[in-house]
């Protein structure tokens, strides 16, 4: 992604375009999710920390699976912060994640409101 090409000129990144390496889309700081579970607000303007290990690695839907705020909040604020760097958006609230560490480095991620998904098409799912 950065060898290549950093963001595209295709259009803003809110309406479809790659993000530049490091770049926020400027939904992500105002985005109020209608199922985010934890009782800390989602943070838009925290530092990401793309070093630290992304937190899963298998689909969670969190507003069908959330039981305990202790364990699964600072699980759903590592999937938003950590172990990815951002593509892109389609709209606020979706976005499109490349995981850069642990066991799902290389794969794009989706992230929507009350859900974190691998996309199907991402390198380690061709064969």
């Amino acid at each position: 992604m950065a060898e290549i090409s950093n963001g595209t000129d295709n259009g803003p990144p809110d309406d479809g375009g790659l993000l530049r390496l490091g770049e926020k889309p400027t939904s992500w700081a105002s985005w109020r999710a209608d199922c985010w579970m934890s009782p800390e607000p989602f943070d838009g303007s925290a530092e990401r920390l793309p070093g630290r290990a992304f937190p899963i690695e298998e689909e969670w839907q969190w507003e069908y699976d959330f039981h305990d705020s202790v364990v699964h909040s600072p699980l759903l604020h590592g999937i938003y912060q950590h172990g990815s760097v951002l593509l892109g958006t389609d709209r606020p609230g979706e976005y499109w994640t490349l995981v850069v560490t642990g066991p799902q480095r290389g794969r794009v991620w989706w992230l929507r409101d009350g859900c974190a998904a691998p996309y199907a098409n991402s390198p380690s799912e061709r064969h």
